[in-house]
């Protein structure tokens, strides 16, 4: 059955990814003899589990400083980004449900292995799956936990390739970074999409994004299918409406402002493009108090046997 145990610094429990909540507290379904270690501090800095929405596990990162972060192992989603000061500056939609049917619509889902229709489903199945804990760690400066996807029968009945994506998230001193790397386990060549769908908590009438000018453009408004292409000439792109635009070889920092006050630095490495989105009155509920700023890889990825490809995002205030 369960193995869980709990000392001074460690949770350790089997499958992750099978993880569930009763009254007692944690219990897990163990598949593996391998046991996982999260790092769990003594003071209140470090990396915990917590019973999430709809009874989904998650972890909670703290850095020393007090930042946080809450991380959904149902598609390894980042739902919450505090500072020190106890601002969220990410976004989840009033309309998100937790019961691993649909993704988490907000925070920091996957786009993989396709970053919009194609294919397969919507942005791929990487938001649809129940990420595991590979290890985790906790040092005077901040805390970080690392996720595994691995293939398994729900992916490849739409995409038969073995493949191996760890997600490593560090929560530091006003700052949050990720870093993807995507690995071919298989004995054949993939190509793949990607993004990081990043919902920041904004007013849509008052952020701006600058960093922008110059790129090539395609703008999916009016119609997505047949996106029109164009060059941004303008220093500060706004939401003054319904906008899905790509930026083509984007720059690898981007100042998002997002009328409330704050001011983001969105620093990538190996993220080539930027895809700016609001819906506007498609979503009257909550298109005011958010806009997405998404770092991206849309041109094919090609992996051979044992290749892999890493890229990075760190979010930090200005």
């Amino acid at each position: 059955m369960a193995i869980v145990s709990v000392s001074n610094s460690f949770l350790t429990f089997n499958s992750p990814n099978q993880l569930r909540f009763n009254r007692r507290g944690v219990s897990a379904m163990a598949s593996s003899a391998t046991g996982v270690r999260v790092a769990m501090a003594s003071s209140a800095s470090g990396v915990r589990v917590a019973e999430g929405q709809g009874n989904l596990p998650k972890l909670v990162l703290t850095s020393p400083q007090n930042s946080e972060a809450e991380i959904y192992l149902f598609g390894g989603c980042i739902t919450s980004w505090k500072v020190a000061s106890g601002k969220d500056l990410l976004f989840v939609r009033p309309d998100a449900v937790f019961n691993k049917i649909k993704p988490i619509s907000g925070g920091i889902p996957h786009c993989f292995p396709q970053f919009g229709p194609g294919q397969i489903q919507q942005h791929g199945f990487g938001r649809n799956m129940d990420w595991s804990v590979l290890d985790s760690d906790n040092s005077d400066d901040n805390a970080a936990v690392t996720l595994e996807l691995k293939d398994g029968p729900y992916s490849r009945a739409m995409w038969d390739f073995g493949f191996q994506a760890l997600f490593k998230v560090i929560v530091g001193a006003d700052s949050l970074s990720t870093e993807l790397k995507i690995t071919n386990t298989d004995n054949k060549a993939f190509s793949f999409t990607t993004a990081l769908h990043t919902y920041f908590r904004a007013s849509s009438a008052e952020a701006s994004v600058r960093g922008l000018k110059g790129c090539k453009t395609l703008n999916k408004d009016p119609d997505p299918k047949n996106p029109i292409q164009g060059k941004e000439d303008r220093d500060e792109v706004t939401f003054p409406g319904f906008l899905d635009c790509v930026y083509l070889d984007a720059p690898n920092e981007l100042l998002l402002d997002n009328g409330l006050g704050d001011k983001i630095i969105i620093k990538n490495t190996n993220w080539s493009d930027a895809v700016l989105w609001n819906p506007h009155t498609q979503m009257e509920a909550c298109y005011r108090d958010f806009v997405c700023v998404e770092n991206a890889k849309l041109g094919d990825v090609k992996l051979e046997p044992g290749q892999s490809w890493t890229a990075t995002q760190l979010l930090s205030i200005s």
